[in-house]
């Protein structure tokens, strides 16, 4: 029987993809190892290889498909002895016939969620029925946002095929009223009903890509679900600059320069180190302490952001991360980090000092417990050590906390031993 070749989990958190671009076609024969497609992800394009040899029968999902879900059918694969007839009875041939689901079969899909969970089964969801006694088709997702917006699905007409409620269609009814007992919530438009409010002006319609859509997910999820709170703190800069000038002179034959940014980098990971309760990551029903120091770096890209991870960063030389956080950075903006680039970390640096920001509060990637949120250094008054009135260069930091991970002295206490290590560059070489 011919064998499926199923959209790939290129990464623990995807559910799924965008198939950018097959790099077969049918009738082509590939071998183990051989490239097949293209897929983007939430995070990066990367190639997906054949892990079987064979001659691509069918190419089920057109090049550019966006919302493949992992693990449905791509493509079917002929082995030695197979033809294109065989194909007729395959799974994955009837899996890409255009037809309509009976609703007892349609079970809705799990909501999306940021980090893998474990796998559990569910039974199917029953079908919606009519006060008459007839069932209600409707897509999945429309029962999901039903569901949600307490819409009964027999008084929705549908506009899908045979008369098949879909999302537009949920998004557009009337909610039931809520029961007395409830406190009143108000209603969040949909699509259509925003849509709708700008229907006299003139406006251009963005679709989500992958990396969007996780990003408004987890980090909607991090403000309804972290218990956020921010520490602040203004560093003197001038000695590290004098440093970072003198070290940059005598690094300028290797074709290495030093960022502001390398120093801080290297300042947090010491800290969570000299301070390693704040090393820490909330894991839901415990917390894990991590012991190496990987710190993870946001890094902005076209439509969005990355945060690659700088591994074993309190090991590691000034120069040597200097280098690799060029080296991220670039992959990043290319989109081709691998998993193990961006994932991980129990802690995040955001610097929007380059672009002039002085100060911001940070919102935490889960599952990390804080993230540095750091300002641009600017001239302004003192008062120095001798208590008289001096000019210094002074960078603003926010350190946006979770609050079940850290208590607010141990972020102080963190946040204190950033300071010190920027203040005091030279002891960051010892």
């Amino acid at each position: 029987m011919p064998t499926e070749i199923l959209m790939p989990a290129l990464s623990p958190t995807m559910e799924e993809g965008t198939l950018a671009k097959w790099l077969v076609k049918e009738g082509d024969a590939v071998s183990a190892g051989d490239l097949l497609a293209e897929i983007e992800t939430d995070k990066a394009t990367m190639e997906f290889e054949a892990v079987d040899e064979g001659t691509v029968g069918r190419i089920l999902i057109p090049e550019g498909t966006e919302s493949v879900k992992v693990n449905s059918p791509i493509a079917v694969l002929l082995v030695e002895g197979e033809s294109e007839a065989d194909i007729g009875s395959t799974p994955a041939a009837a899996e890409t016939a255009p037809q309509e689901p009976p609703a007892s079969e349609a079970a809705p899909p799990a909501p999306a969620r940021a980090d893998p969970a474990p796998v559990t089964s569910a039974s199917p969801a029953k079908p919606a029925a009519s006060s008459t006694g007839n069932r209600v088709f409707a897509s999945p997702l429309a029962r999901r946002i039903a569901a949600d917006k307490g819409i009964d699905l027999s008084q929705v007409k549908g506009s899908g095929p045979k008369g098949r409620i879909v999302k537009a269609d949920v998004e557009s009814a009337q909610a039931l009223p809520a029961a007395a007992s409830a406190a009143p919530v108000p209603d969040t438009p949909g699509a259509e009903a925003i849509k709708a409010m700008f229907e006299d002006r003139e406006f251009e319609e963005v679709s989500l890509d992958g990396m969007r859509k996780i990003i408004a997910a987890r980090l909607g999820e991090a403000k309804q679900t972290i218990p956020h709170f921010y520490l602040r703190r203004d560093i003197l800069l001038d000695d590290l600059l004098a440093f970072r000038s003198q070290a940059n002179k005598q690094l300028e034959a290797r074709g290495i320069k030093l960022s502001v940014n390398d120093f801080i980098i290297k300042a947090c990971a010491l800290a969570l180190q000299t301070v390693p309760e704040a090393n820490a990551v909330w894991a839901g029903d415990r917390i894990i302490k991590l012991k190496p120091s990987d710190v993870a770096v946001a890094v902005a890209v076209e439509g969005g952001l990355f945060t690659p991870v700088l591994r074993d960063a309190h090991l590691k030389s000034l120069s040597t991360l200097s280098t690799e956080m060029k080296e991220l950075a670039s992959l990043a903006r290319d989109r081709k980090l691998a998993p193990h680039q961006y994932q991980g970390g129990s802690f995040a640096i955001s610097n929007l000092g380059m672009f002039g920001i002085k100060n911001f509060d940070a919102v935490i990637n889960p599952p990390h417990g804080s993230i540095l949120a750091v300002g641009a250094g600017e001239k302004m008054p003192v008062v120095n050590h001798d208590g008289e009135l001096a000019v210094a260069t002074v960078m603003s930091v926010t350190l946006s906390v979770d609050h079940r991970v850290i208590d607010g002295a141990l972020g102080a206490e963190f946040l204190s031993a950033v300071k010190s290590n920027l203040e005091n560059p030279i002891g960051m070489l010892a």
